[in-house]
């Protein structure tokens, strides 16, 4: 099931980028100014394969535009401020990425954000549908397990759903599973890879210890505490800033991580991702692509 998914997912966003110019992907950041939004807009700016970054915001995306332009990488930066001008930071992107909303803070779950969340997500995603339809629309925002639902509802009612372009970013469940694992057995975190199945909240963040590379035991307590810890890392990282934020920085590393295979496409590579998708297992067996 995980190989199957992770393929279909490599492959759609492979596809994004082979399919327009070659290294002139236009990519738009939603939210850029916020604590997510801008180390991304960074990274973005560094990669060889972007040449247009489109930022938006309600507030300071004219500032980070300006700050990121003087980097002397290739790809041009614009900001775009309020709902206004929404329209022409969509225009012609051939990736959408959707930070927005706010973090968690102490004592919340990734439902108490539902709410706020929702409406940004679904507001920014009826922006896309209308001014971007093609492209492909990355979803960070929490709790991802019911923003993805959403973006998918908002494209249908737009007729521009397609299910091989609109995921949930979740690779940052892989990356802690990868990092604790390696902390317990005294391993290189980069030569680990644990595979991460189900969505982006609690008990439905299921790592497939028995399935990592290389191959690894622990006894049944351990095994326990080192899942539990996986499942809470956000809330791990919420409480240890104490109300200062979530987790931006590894969450960044994250999407990063997340566009590696789009990077190693250049070079005749491959690579799996993970993310979450609205495909229902129906259709993947209907295709005899689950394993």
């Amino acid at each position: 099931m995980l190989s199957s998914l992770t393929r279909l997912a490599s492959a759609a966003l492979r596809h994004s980028f082979s399919t327009s110019t070659q290294n002139n992907a236009k990519v738009a950041v939603l939210r850029a100014s916020g604590g997510i939004g801008q180390p991304l807009s960074l990274l973005l700016k560094n990669s060889p394969l972007v040449s247009r970054l489109t930022l938006y915001d309600i507030a300071h995306t004219p500032g980070v535009a300006a700050d990121l332009s003087h980097i002397e990488t290739k790809a041009t930066v614009k900001g775009y401020l309020g709902p206004e001008q929404l329209p022409d930071c969509l225009k012609s992107c051939d990736v959408a990425v959707i930070p927005a909303g706010v973090p968690r803070k102490p004592g919340m779950s990734r439902d108490d954000l539902f709410n706020t969340n929702a409406t940004i997500v679904a507001t920014l995603a009826a922006a896309c549908a209308q001014h971007c339809p093609e492209a492909m629309i990355c979803v960070i925002a929490n709790p991802v397990n019911s923003t993805i639902p959403i973006t998918a509802e908002v494209f249908k009612k737009h007729g521009a759903y397609n299910p091989n372009k609109i995921f949930g970013v979740t690779t940052l469940d892989i990356v802690r599973a990868n990092t604790f694992v390696a902390e317990l057995k005294g391993l290189d975190p980069a030569r680990v890879n644990v595979p991460v199945i189900g969505g982006h909240a609690g008990k439905t963040i299921i790592p497939l210890i028995s399935q990592c590379t290389p191959k690894v035991d622990f006894p049944q307590d351990q095994l326990t505490t080192l899942v539990g810890r996986i499942q809470e890392a956000g809330t791990e990282v919420v409480k240890a800033k104490a109300g200062a934020g979530s987790a931006t920085l590894s969450m960044n590393y994250s999407i990063n991580y997340f566009q590696m295979p789009v990077h190693c496409q250049q070079n005749a590579c491959r690579k799996s991702m993970n993310a979450y998708r609205t495909d229902s297992f129906a259709e993947l067996f209907k295709h005899n692509q689950v394993s």
